[in-house]
């Protein structure tokens, strides 16, 4: 189903530097705004239905920003890009009790 591209555009790296993409298409209105990914990720606090107000206020930053218009298209640079595979989704690196504490310490964490 087309919608399932928002799997792939939401974390897969499509784009070498760029870890996530926002889907500006029609879809957006059945699935409550979840295309609005870089904007969600950067105002995490803000409810979806706000997201495309977020995008027009900041149009010169998520304009300039790859993006999508068809999570269609999404599936097909999935399936015909060779640069893209499973193994292109981004991972976390998870820390260590310690390390967390380490960063707390030194006031780089908040608690």
């Amino acid at each position: 189903h087309p919608v399932a591209g928002h799997f792939i555009a939401e974390h897969y790296v499509m784009n070498e530097g760029q870890e996530t993409y926002s889907y500006y298409g029609p879809l957006n209105w059945l699935t409550f705004n979840v295309g609005y990914h870089n904007e969600h990720h950067d105002f995490a606090n803000i409810s979806g239905k706000h997201l495309p107000t977020v995008r027009k206020v900041a149009a010169e930053y998520y304009d300039e920003m790859p993006h999508y218009h068809s999570w269609i298209k999404v599936i097909w640079d999935y399936i015909v890009d060779d640069g893209i595979s499973p193994y292109s989704r981004v991972k976390r690196v998870t820390m260590e009790n310690e390390e967390i504490e380490a960063l707390r310490a030194r006031g780089g964490l908040v608690k």
